[in-house]
């Protein structure tokens, strides 16, 4: 089963940044896609961006722009960088994954495989 495990959480001011990264235990199939969500104090779990095998991405409008996910294939890593941060960042930000998927612009993928979660605090 692949295990995925999230790393660099921290708590920052708004308009800061931070990086997020991702270890994958392995990569079972050919053809995947991977990415963050993120579950704030009163939301439910929402998908944010996306990478697949080929390296398209997809992000949802809320981080367009500022938040960007890409991976280190050979280091088995996956990264989301955050800029221009907003206390409405705040979350617990998860690393996800469906396999057998490619992404479609516009569209987030529906993951079945989670991380544990990385706390991400914005202070105004």
């Amino acid at each position: 089963q692949v295990q995925l495990e999230e790393s660099g959480g921290d708590s920052v001011q708004t308009g800061g940044s931070l990086t997020l990264s991702c270890t994958v235990s392995e990569y079972p199939y050919s053809q995947y896609c991977i990415g963050w969500a993120r579950q704030g104090p009163n939301t439910g779990r929402v998908g944010i961006g996306a990478i697949d095998a080929t390296g398209r991405t997809t992000y949802a409008n809320s981080v367009k722009g500022r938040f960007t996910v890409s991976q280190d294939y050979a280091k088995n890593t996956l990264y989301l960088q955050m800029n221009n941060l907003k206390p409405e960042d705040a979350a617990m930000y998860y690393c996800a994954a469906q396999f057998w998927c490619s992404v479609v612009p516009g569209v987030m993928p529906g993951f079945d495989t989670w991380g544990q979660g990385t706390q991400v605090t914005v202070s105004s």
